[in-house]
Protein backbone atom coordinates (compact mmCIF):
# COMPACT_ATOMS: atom_id res chain seq x y z
CA UNK A 1 0.00 0.00 0.00
CA UNK A 2 1.42 3.22 -1.60
CA UNK A 3 0.44 7.10 -0.77
CA UNK A 4 2.14 10.41 -2.25
CA UNK A 5 3.47 12.27 0.51
CA UNK A 6 1.61 14.99 -1.03
CA UNK A 7 -2.15 13.35 -1.41
CA UNK A 8 -4.43 15.52 0.79
CA UNK A 9 -6.72 13.72 3.19
CA UNK A 10 -9.35 15.34 4.96
CA UNK A 11 -12.32 14.42 6.80
CA UNK A 12 -15.14 15.67 4.95
CA UNK A 13 -13.92 13.02 2.35
CA UNK A 14 -12.42 10.35 4.82
CA UNK A 15 -10.42 8.06 1.99
CA UNK A 16 -7.28 8.80 0.84
CA UNK A 17 -6.24 8.10 -2.83
CA UNK A 18 -3.84 5.42 -2.85
CA UNK A 19 -1.07 4.64 -5.41
CA UNK A 20 -0.13 0.94 -6.01
CA UNK A 21 4.14 1.24 -6.75
CA UNK A 22 6.48 -1.50 -6.02
CA UNK A 23 9.15 1.36 -4.89
CA UNK A 24 10.64 -0.59 -2.08
CA UNK A 25 11.32 -4.16 -3.33
CA UNK A 26 15.04 -3.60 -3.50
CA UNK A 27 15.25 -2.46 0.33
CA UNK A 28 16.35 -4.70 3.22
CA UNK A 29 13.34 -5.09 5.38
CA UNK A 30 15.59 -6.42 8.79
CA UNK A 31 17.11 -3.55 10.01
CA UNK A 32 19.23 -4.72 12.60
CA UNK A 33 19.81 -1.32 14.90
CA UNK A 34 18.28 1.64 15.27
CA UNK A 35 20.49 3.42 12.84
CA UNK A 36 19.76 1.09 9.94
CA UNK A 37 16.07 1.76 10.69
CA UNK A 38 16.63 5.32 9.73
CA UNK A 39 18.85 4.46 7.04
CA UNK A 40 16.23 2.50 5.72
CA UNK A 41 13.60 5.28 6.70
CA UNK A 42 15.51 7.90 4.43
CA UNK A 43 15.62 5.08 1.49
CA UNK A 44 11.78 4.42 2.02
CA UNK A 45 11.44 8.12 1.36
CA UNK A 46 13.61 8.87 -1.12
CA UNK A 47 10.90 9.32 -3.35
CA UNK A 48 7.70 11.14 -2.76
CA UNK A 49 5.37 8.45 -2.01
CA UNK A 50 5.16 6.14 1.48
CA UNK A 51 4.65 2.57 1.20
CA UNK A 52 2.74 2.26 4.55
CA UNK A 53 3.01 -1.78 4.38
CA UNK A 54 6.84 -1.71 3.73
CA UNK A 55 7.29 0.94 6.87
CA UNK A 56 4.89 -0.87 8.75
CA UNK A 57 7.30 -4.17 8.05
CA UNK A 58 10.29 -2.46 8.97
CA UNK A 59 8.83 -1.06 11.98
CA UNK A 60 7.90 -3.85 13.37
CA UNK A 61 11.14 -6.13 12.30
CA UNK A 62 13.00 -3.41 14.47
CA UNK A 63 14.07 -5.35 17.91
CA UNK A 64 14.37 -1.86 20.21
CA UNK A 65 17.30 -2.67 21.59
CA UNK A 66 17.10 -0.49 25.07
CA UNK A 67 20.67 0.63 24.92
CA UNK A 68 19.64 2.04 21.47
CA UNK A 69 17.13 4.36 22.60
CA UNK A 70 17.49 5.21 26.07
CA UNK A 71 19.21 8.49 25.37
CA UNK A 72 15.91 9.75 24.30
CA UNK A 73 14.14 9.06 27.02
CA UNK A 74 13.00 12.24 29.10
CA UNK A 75 10.08 11.98 30.87
CA UNK A 76 8.00 14.62 32.76
CA UNK A 77 5.95 14.63 35.68
CA UNK A 78 2.98 16.75 33.85
CA UNK A 79 2.71 15.65 30.37
CA UNK A 80 4.29 13.02 28.09
CA UNK A 81 7.12 14.14 26.27
CA UNK A 82 8.24 14.13 22.63
CA UNK A 83 11.70 13.46 21.74
CA UNK A 84 13.13 13.73 18.18
CA UNK A 85 15.57 11.43 17.15
CA UNK A 86 15.98 12.42 13.37
CA UNK A 87 14.40 15.43 11.68
CA UNK A 88 14.37 13.36 8.46
CA UNK A 89 15.74 16.12 6.13
CA UNK A 90 11.65 17.72 6.51
CA UNK A 91 10.22 14.31 4.78
CA UNK A 92 9.62 12.60 8.20
CA UNK A 93 10.41 13.18 11.97
CA UNK A 94 11.16 10.44 14.02
CA UNK A 95 10.58 10.66 17.67
CA UNK A 96 10.40 8.88 20.88
CA UNK A 97 7.41 9.48 23.23
CA UNK A 98 7.54 8.95 26.89
CA UNK A 99 4.68 8.47 28.74
CA UNK A 100 4.68 8.18 32.58
CA UNK A 101 2.12 6.96 35.01
CA UNK A 102 -1.36 7.39 33.85
CA UNK A 103 -0.48 10.08 31.72
CA UNK A 104 -2.33 10.56 27.80
CA UNK A 105 -3.00 12.54 25.13
CA UNK A 106 -5.77 14.20 24.04
CA UNK A 107 -7.68 13.30 21.01
CA UNK A 108 -6.29 14.80 18.16
CA UNK A 109 -5.81 14.87 14.06
CA UNK A 110 -2.57 13.94 12.50
CA UNK A 111 -2.34 17.25 9.76
CA UNK A 112 -2.59 15.23 6.72
CA UNK A 113 0.04 13.25 8.18
CA UNK A 114 0.94 9.21 8.36
CA UNK A 115 1.97 7.85 11.53
CA UNK A 116 3.29 4.81 12.39
CA UNK A 117 3.39 3.80 16.58
CA UNK A 118 5.83 1.22 17.83
CA UNK A 119 5.55 -0.10 21.50
CA UNK A 120 8.93 -0.03 22.95
CA UNK A 121 8.11 -0.35 26.72
CA UNK A 122 5.53 -0.81 28.84
CA UNK A 123 1.52 -0.89 27.93
CA UNK A 124 0.08 1.61 25.59
CA UNK A 125 -3.90 2.18 24.83
CA UNK A 126 -5.01 3.56 21.54
CA UNK A 127 -8.18 4.71 21.58
CA UNK A 128 -9.68 5.64 17.67
CA UNK A 129 -12.48 8.41 17.33
CA UNK A 130 -14.76 9.31 14.24
CA UNK A 131 -14.28 12.60 13.13
CA UNK A 132 -17.21 15.10 14.87
CA UNK A 133 -19.86 16.22 12.76
CA UNK A 134 -19.36 20.25 12.15
CA UNK A 135 -16.49 20.22 14.06
CA UNK A 136 -16.77 23.93 15.72
CA UNK A 137 -21.03 24.08 14.82
CA UNK A 138 -22.98 21.23 16.62
CA UNK A 139 -21.86 20.28 20.34
CA UNK A 140 -22.00 16.31 20.25
CA UNK A 141 -20.30 13.82 22.03
CA UNK A 142 -17.52 12.22 20.08
CA UNK A 143 -18.03 8.48 18.27
CA UNK A 144 -14.95 5.76 19.92
CA UNK A 145 -15.22 3.58 16.50
CA UNK A 146 -12.28 1.00 18.23
CA UNK A 147 -9.84 0.78 21.08
CA UNK A 148 -6.45 -1.60 21.38
CA UNK A 149 -3.95 -2.34 23.56
CA UNK A 150 -0.06 -1.78 22.27
CA UNK A 151 2.30 -3.76 23.80
CA UNK A 152 5.68 -5.90 23.26
CA UNK A 153 6.74 -4.44 20.00
CA UNK A 154 3.34 -3.79 18.12
CA UNK A 155 3.00 -1.68 15.62
CA UNK A 156 -0.18 1.26 15.04
CA UNK A 157 -1.01 3.20 12.00
CA UNK A 158 -3.83 5.60 12.03
CA UNK A 159 -3.65 8.71 9.46
CA UNK A 160 -6.60 11.15 9.14
CA UNK A 161 -8.79 9.64 6.56
CA UNK A 162 -8.99 6.58 9.43
CA UNK A 163 -9.85 9.02 12.46
CA UNK A 164 -8.82 10.60 15.01
CA UNK A 165 -7.58 9.02 18.32
CA UNK A 166 -5.85 8.99 21.88
CA UNK A 167 -3.05 7.48 23.09
CA UNK A 168 -3.21 6.55 26.70
CA UNK A 169 -0.41 4.85 29.72
CA UNK A 170 -3.20 3.01 31.74
CA UNK A 171 -0.94 2.20 34.31
CA UNK A 172 -0.48 3.51 37.93
CA UNK A 173 3.04 1.78 38.60
CA UNK A 174 4.74 1.54 35.17
CA UNK A 175 6.36 4.17 32.28
CA UNK A 176 5.99 3.58 28.60
CA UNK A 177 8.16 4.26 25.61
CA UNK A 178 6.90 4.68 22.08
CA UNK A 179 8.47 4.92 18.94
CA UNK A 180 6.34 7.25 16.08
CA UNK A 181 7.20 8.22 12.40
CA UNK A 182 5.43 10.96 11.26
CA UNK A 183 5.58 11.95 7.38
CA UNK A 184 5.57 14.17 6.67
CA UNK A 185 6.35 16.27 9.81
CA UNK A 186 3.69 18.98 11.22
CA UNK A 187 3.76 21.16 13.88
CA UNK A 188 0.74 22.19 14.28
CA UNK A 189 -2.58 19.82 14.93
CA UNK A 190 -6.07 19.85 16.38
CA UNK A 191 -7.29 18.62 19.66
CA UNK A 192 -11.08 17.91 19.82
CA UNK A 193 -13.31 18.02 23.26
CA UNK A 194 -14.55 14.43 23.81
CA UNK A 195 -17.91 15.39 25.04
CA UNK A 196 -18.45 18.59 22.28
CA UNK A 197 -16.50 17.68 19.52
CA UNK A 198 -15.04 21.20 19.22
CA UNK A 199 -11.36 21.36 18.18
CA UNK A 200 -9.01 23.89 19.27
CA UNK A 201 -5.37 24.11 17.13
CA UNK A 202 -2.16 23.72 19.43
CA UNK A 203 0.89 24.07 18.23
CA UNK A 204 3.32 20.46 18.79
CA UNK A 205 6.87 20.89 20.75
CA UNK A 206 9.97 18.51 21.10
CA UNK A 207 10.95 18.41 24.72
CA UNK A 208 14.28 17.31 23.53
CA UNK A 209 16.44 16.56 19.96
CA UNK A 210 19.09 14.78 19.43
CA UNK A 211 18.83 13.89 23.13
CA UNK A 212 19.39 17.23 24.72
CA UNK A 213 16.95 18.80 26.40
CA UNK A 214 15.03 22.51 24.32
CA UNK A 215 13.67 25.28 25.47
CA UNK A 216 10.54 25.02 23.26
CA UNK A 217 8.22 23.68 26.40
Amino acid sequence: MTETLLNTITHDVPSARMKYMNTTAHLSTQPNSLKELIDLIYQAFATNEVDIDYVRTIMTNYKGDTKEWQQYVKFQPHRYTRNLVDGGNGKFNLMILCWAESQGSSIHNHSNSHCFMKCLQGTLIETKFAWPNGENEAEEAMHEIGRSELKDGKVAYINDSIGLHRVENPSHTDTGVTLHLYVPPYDHCNVYDERTGRANETHVTFYSRGGQLTKEE
